[in-house]
Order: structure tokens, then C-alpha cells, then sequence
């Protein structure tokens, strides 16, 4: 593999600031939905970012494709780092941080979110063999749960401390030698902060050569945006396929952001070590896919593998359903990261297979647009009155189920003509 120490660069750059913005996407949520009290205050208010998110999310996806993506890297980890640094110095000169602040901090991260991992795939795309399009995309998995093991695990710690020197992790009672006291949501907003400042010098860093070379479309935002709807216009099949295989992800943010907490606190009736354990159960399911996906599935074609997955989160959420095990909550978080990590790597190296590199990003921020707008609709839902009452939220995983169905007949309907789908470039 080419570029190795552009890649390994990037990956330390990622594990870093990816450490501490998972601690602070773990710590909100819970902070809303335990501490405030306000499951349905940050419910309303995340439905409103993600949709905002979707005229963004379309933006990014130009520029990804516009400008180089190692300067998107750099901009965007300062941007990250100037607004969170100063929410978190505003939190400690005040004493507390106010939920508006907090929120955006949230909406910060998502936004960062929507250019960084596209870009992540389209850079990766662009300094790889076609041959290792498969173990690259294995190894960003890897990192990516390595990393959220890690941050699961200090965020059960930072949001609850210990008492009498024992810590609650993994369903786990873990004797320590001292007490560890729970940090302010702030604290958690300063370090994540920090670790953006490290990534940006990382990756001021890295050097590379294309193995490709990108053919930049130098029209306006409008008309390079235009092009990636005509693209995948004139190929139905890779909307298709794009959308749909995009379903287990589409409904774990949603999961992960909204119902969880909710489900934990109110149905579980559960504290923030379960809460945050269960991202560790996930991250060790992902983990899994990401070593094995491709030896265990090898027999398969990529559509058969990811209709596979899909049925079994399917089954993974009608348990949810319909159980009170927090045995059966871990198993599940682990089930749904194996299946959306196992999902993810498939998709795209299929994508990058029939895809030219030049039009990537944007027929990313398509699909990513698509997906905004189902969350939106989801989140929505889940805000009702009705989610956020006695044992409702398990319900929230019943509409998970439906969803999920939906998105898998286009799959099983054209399976065979995605099998035999040719490279298409633009």
C-alpha cells in the first residue's frame, strides 16, 4: 500500500480529536436527559440541527470535491477548535454552561461530522490502490471503534465517577484504588478542544502523492452540485443502493442520539454507566466487523452480505422491543455496531468500485441528504409526548424495525442487477 505514512499520519490525527468529541457526543445526551431533565427540550432541539445540517451536508460535499481535502482537514479541526474551546472557557469563567451552549457544541460536532468523514473516504479513495480500497476502509474502521472503546470507557468514568472507589463499566463492578470525581460538562468541552489543536498540527504534516488524479470541476457551487443529482440520476441503481444500504446508519444516529438515553433512564431505569457502556458494547461489535467482515462475508457478494446485516438488526431491535434485559441491551449495542461497521465498510467499497473519484463527495452529501431528512422525520417522532412517557421509548425501536423493513425490499428487489453493476464514471 502506497502513502502508508500519509495514512498513518491521518489515523493518529483521527484517533486523537475522535477520542475526546466521542466523550463529549457520549456526555450531552445523557447530560440533557439525566441531569437537566430536558430528553425532549434536546430531542426538538437536535431534530432542528440535523435538518439544518441537510443544506450544509450538500454544501460540504462540493467542496470536498472542489478543493484539497487535507486543507479541509486542517480548517475544519480549527474551526472545531475555536468554538468549542471557547464554550468550554465561557463554562469554566461562569461556573456552568447553559443548555444553548451545550447544544452548540453538539451542532458543531455534527457539522464537523458532515465534512470530515466524507472526506476521510474521498482522501483515502484518492491515495489508494483500487486493490486496497477494502483493507483501507477495514483499517478506518478499526481506528475509528478503537477509538470509541477508549471513549466510551472514560466517559462511563468522567460522567459518573466513582463511589467508594468502585466503577460501573460493561455491567461490571470494577474496584479502584481511589475515588474519581465526575467532571463538569465544560471540562469535557476543554479537552475536546485540545485534541482538535493536536489533530491540526498532525496533519499539517502529512504528505502525499495521488494515486489518482483528481479531475476538479471548477464550476460554481451550483452547478457542481447539479452535476452529482444528474449523476446519480442517470444511475438509479447507485441511488439505490446508496440510500438504502445507508438505513442501519441512518437509524443509529438516531438511536444512539435520541433513544438511547431515553430507553436507559426511563425504561431500563439505568444510570450513565449503562448508558455510556453501551457505545463500549457497540464500538466492540464494530471492532469485530472491522478485523472480520471481509473473511466471513467473503463468501457472499456485497448486496447478500448487506441484506444479511439488516436482517439481523432488524431482529436486534424488535428484542429491544420487547425485553427489559440490560443483557439484552449490550448484546444488541453490540449486534447493531457489528452490523452498521460490517454495513459501512461493504457500502463503501462498493461505492468506490463504481464511483470515480471526482464526483464522490458529492454523491456522498446526496446520500447523506437523504439519510438527514429520515432522521429528521425519526427524531420528530421520537420528541412526541408519547416517546418520552412511562415505557413508550421502547416503542422507538419498533418504528426502528419498520424502518429497517422498508429500506430492505429495494435491496432484495434489486439484488441481482446490483451484482452485476459495471464502474461508472463521470
Amino acid at each position: 500500500m502506497k502513502n502508508k505514512k500519509a495514512i498513518g499520519l491521518l489515523f493518529v490525527a483521527n484517533i486523537i480529536s475522535g477520542f475526546a468529541q466521542g466523550i463529549s457526543m457520549i456526555a450531552i445526551p445523557w447530560y440533557f436527559a439525566d441531569i437537566l431533565g430536558m430528553g425532549g427540550t434536546y430531542a426538538k432541539a437536535y431534530a432542528i440541527l440535523t435538518f439544518v445540517s441537510l443544506f450544509w451536508g450538500l454544501y460540504s460535499g462540493t467542496l470536498i470535491d472542489r478543493y484539497s481535502r487535507k486543507k479541509m482537514f486542517l480548517y475544519s479541526n480549527l474551526a472545531c477548535a475555536f468554538i468549542i474551546g471557547s464554550i468550554a472557557l465561557y463554562g469554566m469563567s461562569c461556573g456552568q454552561t447553559p443548555w444553548t451552549l451545550v447544544m452548540g457544541v453538539f451542532g458543531t460536532t455534527m457539522f464537523h461530522y458532515n465534512v470530515h468523514y466524507p472526506n476521510l473516504y474521498a482522501f483515502g479513495q484518492e491515495i489508494t490502490e483500487p486493490k486496497n480500497y477494502a483493507k483501507l476502509n477495514a483499517y478506518i474502521e478499526i481506528q475509528g471503534q478503537s477509538t470509541s472503546i477508549f471513549a466510551g470507557a472514560f466517559a462511563a468514568i468522567l460522567l459518573t465517577g466513582t463511589e467508594n472507589g468502585i466503577l460501573n463499566l460493561l455491567g461490571l463492578k470494577i474496584q479502584m484504588p481511589f475515588d474519581i470525581q465526575a467532571w463538569q460538562i465544560h471540562e469535557i468541552f476543554l479537552m475536546d478542544a485540545f485534541t482538535y489543536v493536536l489533530a491540526f498540527i498532525i496533519i499539517l504534516f502529512i504528505k502525499h502523492k495521488p494515486i489518482v488524479k483528481k479531475k476538479i470541476d471548477r464550476g460554481n457551487m451550483f452547478s457542481r452540485l447539479i452535476k452529482g443529482f444528474s449523476f446519480l440520476k442517470e444511475n438509479s441503481l447507485i441511488f439505490i443502493f446508496g440510500v438504502c444500504s445507508y438505513a442501519i446508519f441512518t437509524f443509529l444516529i438516531v438511536e444512539m442520539f435520541v433513544l438511547v438515553p431515553v430507553y436507559v433512564s426511563n425504561y431500563l431505569k439505568e444510570g450513565g454507566d449503562v448508558f455510556a457502556s453501551s457505545e463500549v458494547y457497540y464500538s466492540i461489535g464494530a471492532l469485530l466487523a472491522g478485523f472480520g467482515i471481509r473473511k466471513v462475508m467473503g463468501k457472499n457478494n456485497i448486496i447478500t452480505n448487506i441484506i444479511i446485516l439488516m436482517v439481523a438488526t432488524i431482529g436486534g431491535c424488535l428484542l429491544l422491543t420487547y425485553s427489559k434485559s440490560v443483557t439484552a441491551f449490550f448484546a444488541v449495542s453490540l449486534l447493531i455496531g457489528l452490523s452498521n461497521a460490517g454495513t459501512r465498510i461493504l457500502r463503501i467499497t462498493f461505492l468506490f468500485e463504481k464511483v470515480s473519484n471526482d464526483i464522490i463527495g458529492r454523491t456522498g452529501s446526496v446520500f447523506n441528504s437523504v439519510s438527514i431528512l429520515i432522521r429528521t422525520a425519526l427524531i420528530t417522532s421520537l420528541s412526541l409526548p408519547y416517546f418520552n412517557s412511562g415505557d413508550n421509548v421502547r416503542y422507538g425501536y419498533l418504528l426502528g424495525a419498520i424502518f429497517l423493513c422498508i429500506a430492505l425490499i429495494p435491496l432484495i428487489k434489486y439484488r441481482k442487477k446490483l451484482s452485476k453493476l459495471k464502474s461508472v464514471n463521470t
